[in-house]
């Protein structure tokens, strides 16, 4: 379950106030705006990454995540971020990949099915991600058995907290067993902190794990292979690449407070940009000046000792001065305060409260969940503009109605206005919103129904609609068989 804030205040949807066509004509939601120096998108609406676990267990593209995105484009939005694509050659479960030219050919038909479904209205990017190893957690005695080392300090702390002057002479496997027999309170007061986190929320390597030779060397290693991914991604027809610079992964981890790495990659605002920067010059010399080239980054990371927003803010103007066509702004969503999981589980980012900052749900606190992140990009478009830079930054966080969208942009929060879940709970709405036919939205719930499937890497889908018309013609089912794959393109009748 996702942290929720202690007031929990169950909000109601706010009120929508659709615009007819002719006021959404003139709208700043609805004019053009150009990335970079050519890409035109036709609105200033926009799908944001999402993972939908729908890619094969080898990273490749699927009937059904095909239809997933096709789905989207129908809705005409401006621009669509295909899911994080991992940059890396290696197995990744179910997640796209773009780690080798192999991949060309099915993000090739990616690129068609969004070309022809929007009819030429949509411009598609893709997400780029790179992230370290993950362990699920383990049962305490596997933990003990085959992960534990025992040392002199374990063998002081044991024989302090048991007054048994013996256990300074006992051996491993003694202190295996009986530390595997133990209780919680036992492994708190026995265990260092990095090892009790590893014992109940599964081993995790950080890039501050330099004594790893494939850690210590990511300054070396990540600039060629994020260049080579966006090379396999233009040269399968994206109009540009999203790096993935947000929430638990490896490049977020890097422009965070946290970073102690002493080799010049940490410690101080200008080591810790110097990846991200020299990952954006990698594939800026790869690629050319023309594709687009921006990134999903975070104004706010929420854990203790995180970055704050006069980081982001900094990290943001390097980043637009240094070329970055856009700055895409999320928030939270980090392994540190996460949950923790069940035995034989992994770690699932977004379940602490930086978690739910990043996706906030109707049971609130007193601000609520719409529009409730718009200031951290508020603040770094400002910090651009002081620069006299014009870099666009895209917004999101519970932005599901016209007005909210509108005033944002107006007010100057951001030049581009995201949506996630509202996108899809009814993947029309950008379309039906320009064309009047706002009663028709099929309007998320936000209630994290679909962040639950995605905690759970099951296939994606919205409450709202999963389980309706199932008896259409060539319908994509679930694994299971029990969920529509597609959000329906007719709405259903309200009075049903």
């Amino acid at each position: 379950r996702m942290w929720t804030p202690p007031e929990r205040i169950r909000h109601t949807l706010p009120e929508p106030d659709w615009p007819h066509p002719e006021q959404a004509a003139t709208a700043r939601l609805f004019q053009p705006l150009t990335l970079g120096s050519g890409c035109t998108l036709s609105a200033r609406t926009w799908v944001p990454a999402m993972v939908p676990w729908r890619a094969t267990d080898t990273g490749e593209c699927t009937p059904e995540l095909l239809e997933w995105y096709g789905r989207f484009a129908e809705g005409q939005p401006g621009a669509i971020v295909v899911e994080a694509t991992g940059i890396r050659d290696i197995p990744s479960g179910p997640l796209l990949r773009a780690g080798h030219p192999r991949f060309i050919e099915g993000l090739q038909r990616l690129v068609q099915t969004v070309r022809e479904r929007s009819e030429g209205q949509t411009r598609l990017f893709i997400q780029l991600i790179d992230f370290l190893r993950i362990h699920r957690r383990p049962p305490p005695e596997r933990y003990f058995a085959r992960f534990f080392q025992p040392t002199d300090a374990h063998r002081k702390r044991l024989a302090a907290r048991t007054g048994d002057s013996s256990w300074g002479e006992a051996d491993d496997m003694g202190i295996r067993g009986f530390l595997s027999d133990g209780v919680d309170d036992l492994h708190r007061d026995i265990l260092t902190s990095r090892e009790y986190d590893s014992l109940t929320r599964g081993e995790r390597e950080r890039i501050t794990d330099t004594h790893l030779a494939h850690v210590r060397d990511l300054p070396q290693q990540l600039p060629a292979l994020f260049a080579r991914a966006a090379r396999h991604c233009l040269d399968a027809g994206f109009d540009g690449v999203e790096l993935h610079y947000a929430h638990a992964y490896t490049m977020a981890s890097f422009l965070s407070r946290r970073n102690t790495r002493q080799d010049g990659y940490g410690e101080t605002l200008e080591g810790r940009i110097r990846l991200p920067l020299e990952v954006l010059a990698a594939v800026r010399d790869e690629v050319g000046t023309d594709p687009v080239v921006g990134c999903r980054m975070l104004g706010d990371e929420i854990i203790e000792g995180g970055s704050r927003i006069e980081d982001t803010c900094f990290f943001g103007l390097r980043l637009a001065e240094a070329g970055m066509h856009y700055l895409s702004i999320s928030t939270g969503g980090k392994f540190e305060d996460a949950k923790a999981p069940r035995v034989g589980e992994a770690i699932y980012p977004y379940t602490g409260q930086s978690g739910y900052e990043c996706m906030p749900t109707v049971l609130s606190d007193s601000r609520g969940p719409f529009g409730r992140n718009l200031s951290p990009p508020a603040a770094i478009r400002h910090a651009i503009r002081e620069a006299g830079l014009s870099t666009p930054v895209v917004a999101a966080g519970g932005i599901q109605t016209f007005a909210m969208a509108e005033e944002a942009l107006i007010r100057g929060d951001a030049d581009i206005i995201a949506a996630a879940r509202q996108s899809i709970a009814d993947p029309d709405w950008w379309r039906k919103m320009r064309e009047g036919r706002g009663s028709e939205i099929r309007r998320c719930l936000c209630t994290n129904y679909c962040e639950a499937l995605d905690q759970r890497h099951k296939q994606v889908t919205c409450q709202l609609w999963d389980r309706t018309q199932l008896d259409e013609p060539g319908l994509l089912l679930s694994d299971d068989g029990k969920r529509r794959l597609i959000a329906p393109r007719k709405t259903p009748d309200k009075s049903a």
